[in-house]
Order: C-alpha cells, then structure tokens, then sequence
C-alpha cells in the first residue's frame, strides 16, 4: 500500500492548535486500529529548539534519542503511542545544514543550489522517511501561518507531494479562525476565506477545514464557508474551545474527521474505540475533589516554558479523579530579605499548598528563593517533588540546613563555591568543555528496592529522558547520607545520581531526569501519580486537623 499522508496547515493566526489537532486525528485513527506516526516542520532558522528562550519558544521536548525538539512532539506522544526521534522535527536551520554540509562535499557536483528542487527535495526525503517505519498514516504539521515567507518552502513541498503521490494518498487539514465580533454580535468568516485563498494562491486546496471558534458553527454558517472555500460542507468542522484539551478527539470524532479522512486516503478501518478518552474527560468534568499544587520555577511567566510539566499533573490528578490547581510561583519572590536573612516571610507564600514542585531550568536567577522553598516543604511535611534543577536544589538546601555546609553550591551557579555538591562531572578531570556537554534523552537507572521510586515504578530498573548538564557530586555522599538523605537512584554504572528521597518524610523525592516528558492522560507516569496522591493525603489531613480544632474550640 502506497504511504499516506495528512498535511496540517495553519492559516489567519499563530497559536489555533495546530498541533493538538494534529494529535487529535492521530488518536482517533489509533482509537480505529490503524498505526500512525508525526511530524513537525519548524520554519525558523534555529538548527533546534534546545538554545531558545523558553519565554519565545516554550519548552523543549525531549525524545528517547535526545533531540531537543518542539513542545508540539509532546501533544504526539501523549495523544498517540508514536515513538519520536530527531527525525520527526525538523527546523529550516537543520535542513539548510544538511543542504550546505551536500554542497561543501561537493554532492550535487557543481549545480547551482535552490529552493526548488533542493530545499524542497530534501523536505520531502525527510517525509518519506519518516513514513517509511511502517505507519499506516503519517501526519506532518507545516509551523507558522500561510503566507509567512518562512513557510513557502514547506508548503511547496508538500503541494508537490500531492502532485507525485495522487489525491487518494494526501489529505490537507487547514486550521482557521472564525472569530465571533462582540460589537456585531456575530461569527465572520471572511478570515477564513482569505486564509484559504493564500492557500490556494500557491496551489494547495484544502480539503478539510478545521474552524477554531468559541461556539458552534451554525448549519448556514458552515455552507457559506464551504461554498467560498470550495470544500464540502460536512468537512467544514468546528473545532470549537474546549476546556480540557482531552476532549478534543470527542469533539472532532462527533464532527465527523476521521472519518472524512479515510474517505479522502480511500482507507477502510474498524469503528472507533473512544471509551478510555471519554473516561478522562468525564473525570476533567466531574472530579471528586481538588488537590492545589505550587509550582515555583524561574520562567512562570510564560505557562508553555512548563508544558509537559503541567500537563503530566493533570495525568496524576485525573488517575485520583482529581481537579489539578496549580499556582505559579516566581522563584525570586520567594528570597529572603538580605538586610534581614531570618526573616521569613516566604512561608506565607507557600502555606495552604497540598504539595510544592521546583521544576528544571538553567542558571542562578531564583536559586535562593527555590530552596525556601524547598526548606519549607522539607520542614513541614509537605510533599515535595523536586524534577532536575529541583533535585539538585533539594540536595544543596539539605547539605546547608541539615548538614551545616553553609557554602554549599553547585559550580553552575558560583564555580568557586567552597562545596560544590553539584558539578560537571568533567570538572574533577579537568577537561573544558562548552558545548555539547548535556546528558541528553534516555538513559538507565536502577531503583532501591523499598524506595519511594520502586514503589510507584513497581519495579527496579526503569528508563527516563534527561536534558541537563550537572550532576551530583559523590564526594558528598557519606555526609548527606549520614544526614538522612537517601540516594535511591544510580545509573546501572553506579556513576551518576538519578533520585534522592527522605525517608522521614510524607513524599519528598527529587530526580535528575525529566519524567513529565513520558507522561500520557490514559497512563499517567508514576511519580506523578504518586506525588498527587501524597499531596492530596496531605489536605485531607490538615482539613481533618482544622475541623477538630474548630470542634475543640466549639466545645470550650
């Protein structure tokens, strides 16, 4: 069977959700049995994501082969079981590279490198190839809007795609925007119109058009778009706000998408098996209670820096059918007063939080203020769940309160520093090193039996994916230990520390890799899970507390 291909495309504005439609039709052709597989094409000239602020770019997703890659790859994973590589995004930094790197071998033997057909060939190649791993379905997203200058190469690509391989194997989804007019009380869609002819102008018909909108679409209303867009009319759908995003396959299987899209590649498969998906989000829904957790991180401001994070959460929460209330912590605002180090004033901040969580990140902006915050979850039994740059601040905060190393530092953040608990490893022999430095993707840990860890994973060796550069210093492993703290975690080799935990303490467990990365809503990882659950004992607690005072106080 020849591959077959679904082209998403993005027109009027950024931000539609191109993305998430994409993964919502790749689970839905899963919920039918069929295999599918991803991609996303980034228009920008960055080779990857991994060097971009996370306030423009959001996070970085990272994949079992340690690509850095688009937030975008996370929403696939986690609507789909399609297995990611480097393969499956690709920047025009990376492919004009590969073009360069050609032409300095002097592979196209003199001819004079273009747009068309090189750029756009060596697009296509990255298509075939990966539609060549077996998948019944591949869907390619194209980054950015129609009409981008950026984003013509891409475009023209998949257009000849179209041309090389017939209607019966290519399927072109645009996502637009009909926006509702408060002034005149109405939807128009003449932005929709407009984005389709730009599409048109460069020789792509649209043959589904997913309408981002906060209201239904009316049965007129979608005959006028279809009649100025030249589309039928039941593939005009309305792709309206949702407020769990694990109801969007509900709302595109009762449009009708899948199906269209098997009529369109000319594909036969089994009815749709949605029972799980509509679990979740009747729990999203209808949840039994809620569980508040504080987040306390350097790049808050921008929600999409922590997207996998928040998102992973929401699993643990949905398994306890729990509403997840997350509040966003500046880390800075949580430092103390230098005029007056005793004072404690952060802890107001952090009080009434079931659970506290200090994520990954980079550099020494907010350190301070993420171990108070750890300090106070530590010391008042809060469930703690420290992830990379929260692991290695939980053991700089327990080397300095618990066991007196007052200078305690990672060399990240002071390369002087006296006790350098965190470090590059590299730095023992010697060896300079700025680039390529990062322990990336997946990698081996073995778990102590009886551990908080082997619990949740319910088994003793397990692989996460990593995306950082220091690690704990060993060195400092007798006296931490000897303090209390456990290291329940090693690579295989014994050479790196992948988790510590206080065995004291209700939950407080902090890793180095990231497992929010591996986290799905119909499998929630484990850690997450059990975070959340220790979290929301925790409240009942303190709610059981305050109504046994209030009834003490009563009875006096």
């Amino acid at each position: 069977m020849s591959a077959k291909y679904i082209f998403v495309t993005g027109g009027v504005v950024s931000s539609l959700g191109k993305g998430l439609a994409a993964a919502s039709i790749g689970c839905l052709l899963e919920s039918r049995g069929l295999k599918v597989n991803l991609m996303k094409f980034d228009p920008y000239l960055n080779v990857d994501p991994g060097t971009m602020s996370p306030f423009q770019h959001g996070e970085v997703f990272v994949t079992d082969d340690g690509a850095e890659t688009d937030l975008d790859l996370g929403h696939y994973e986690r609507f789909t079981h399609a297995h990611l590589s480097r393969e499956n995004n690709l920047t025009t930094g990376r492919i004009y590279e590969q073009i360069i790197l050609k032409e300095r071998r002097g592979d196209y033997l003199g001819k004079t490198v273009q747009v068309i057909p090189h750029v756009t060939n060596e697009i296509k190649n990255a298509m075939r190839k990966v539609a060549s791993n077996g998948a019944d379905v591949t869907i390619v997203e194209i980054g950015g809007t129609v009409g981008d200058i950026e984003s013509l190469p891409f475009l023209e690509a998949i257009r000849q795609m179209r041309q090389e391989l017939g209607r019966e194997n290519t399927c072109f989804v645009h996502v637009t925007l009909v926006p509702w007019i408060a002034a005149a009380q109405e939807l128009k869609t003449k932005p929709t119109q407009h984005s389709v002819k730009e599409l048109l102008s460069i020789g792509i018909q649209a043959d589904i058009l997913l309408c981002r909108t906060d209201r239904y679409l009316s049965r007129e209303m979608k005959s006028k778009i279809a009649a100025f867009c030249n589309v039928e009319e039941r593939a005009v759908v309305t792709a309206k706000d949702v407020g769990s995003i694990y109801e969007c396959p509900l709302v595109f299987a009762e449009e009708g998408v899948d199906a269209l899209v098997l009529k369109y590649l000319h594909m036969e498969a089994s009815e749709p098996d949605l029972t799980a998906w509509k679990e979740i989000v009747r729990r999203a829904y209808h949840p039994a209670d809620v569980v508040s957790i504080g987040i306390v991180g350097k790049y808050v401001e921008y929600e999409d820096s922590y997207k996998s994070l928040k998102e992973a959460l929401v699993h643990g929460a949905l398994a306890h059918n729990l509403k997840l209330n997350v509040t966003w912590i500046e880390a800075e605002g949580l430092e103390s007063n230098p005029a007056d180090p005793s004072a404690r004033a952060y802890e107001q901040q952090l009080a009434g939080f079931d659970g506290i969580l200090v994520p990954g990140g980079f550099g020494k902006r907010g350190i301070e203020g993420m171990l108070n915050a750890i300090r106070y979850a530590r010391e008042n039994k809060v469930p703690y769940f420290g992830i990379c740059l929260g692991m290695q601040t939980a053991c700089i905060e327990f080397a300095r309160n618990v066991c007196g190393l007052r200078q305690a530092n990672s060399s990240e953040f002071d390369p002087a520093a006296e006790h350098r608990i965190i470090y590059k490893l590299r730095e023992l022999l010697g060896v300079e090193e700025m680039g390529g430095t990062m322990r990336l993707g997946a990698w081996d840990c073995v778990l102590e039996p009886g551990s908080l860890a082997e619990k949740a994973y319910g088994k003793t060796e397990i692989s996460e994916r990593h995306r950082h550069r220091y690690e704990f210093n060993r060195e400092y492993e007798a006296l931490l230990t000897g303090g209390g703290l456990r290291l329940t975690g090693t690579t295989p080799d014994s050479t790196y520390v992948e988790i510590v935990e206080l065995p004291d303490h209700p939950f407080f467990l902090g890793c180095q890799f990231h497992p929010e990365f591996k986290s799905k809503p119909l499998e929630p990882h484990p850690l997450f899970r059990d975070f959340v659950a220790a979290s929301y004992r925790n409240r009942q607690q303190r709610k059981a507390g305050a109504e046994s005072t209030q009834a003490e106080a009563h009875r006096a």
